[in-house]
């Protein structure tokens, strides 16, 4: 996606040890307009994977999935971080690194929102070393639903999350790939 390469060169910040920080984007700061197409470009490659349902972890993957689940005209679930006192009942609960946070968060979604027989879609801001979309999948199949596919806005191919993902046999898309963040730079893929 074009606009969203260009975004980020004119925006990203390379913070080293692997780390883009695109918060005018959509870390901190949500660039609506942008967002919403960056959904409409994923439900284009998942227009015919009979999507029921998507699922993200929050905070991040709440504003690409919500603006795909718009496209899809699909319901958006995301995994929370801290349980709520609302959330009571069967739980599916996992735990993920978080580069960001340099340590291991729980991911928890109430079953009464991610029932048995749904194709989900997997949506992420960054698909990296793939441990967070591992549980997300974990979660999908510890509620015997099926994994239509995996989204992530931006790739970072030099972390080889794609490679840990692949053995799921399901279609794997990235908005926009990095192949390296090498001496303060940021080189994008094809």
């Amino acid at each position: 996606m074009d606009e969203l390469k260009e975004r980020i060169r004119a925006e990203g910040q390379n913070l080293g040890e692997g780390i883009l920080k695109i918060d005018s984007l959509l870390n901190h700061q949500i660039d609506a307009g942008l967002i919403m197409r960056c959904g409409e470009e994923i439900a284009r490659r998942f227009r015919n994977a009979g999507v029921t349902r998507i699922l993200t972890a929050e905070v991040s993957g709440i504003a690409p999935a919500f603006a795909a689940g718009c496209a899809l005209g699909v319901k958006v679930v995301y995994a929370r971080k801290v349980k709520p006192v609302t959330m009571y009942g069967p739980v599916y609960l996992e735990t993920a690194p978080s580069h960001t946070k340099g340590m291991d968060v729980q991911l928890l979604v109430a079953a009464e929102f991610m029932p048995s027989g749904e194709r989900v879609l997997i949506i992420d801001d960054f698909l990296a070393s793939g441990k967070t979309l591992r549980s997300l999948v974990r979660i999908v199949r510890s509620a015997r639903s099926e994994v239509a596919g995996i989204a992530c806005v931006v790739e970072k191919t030099f972390e080889g999350g794609r490679a840990a993902l692949e053995h799921y046999n399901v279609p794997i898309e990235s908005l926009v790939t990095i192949r390296s963040m090498d001496n303060g730079q940021i080189v994008f893929g094809d």
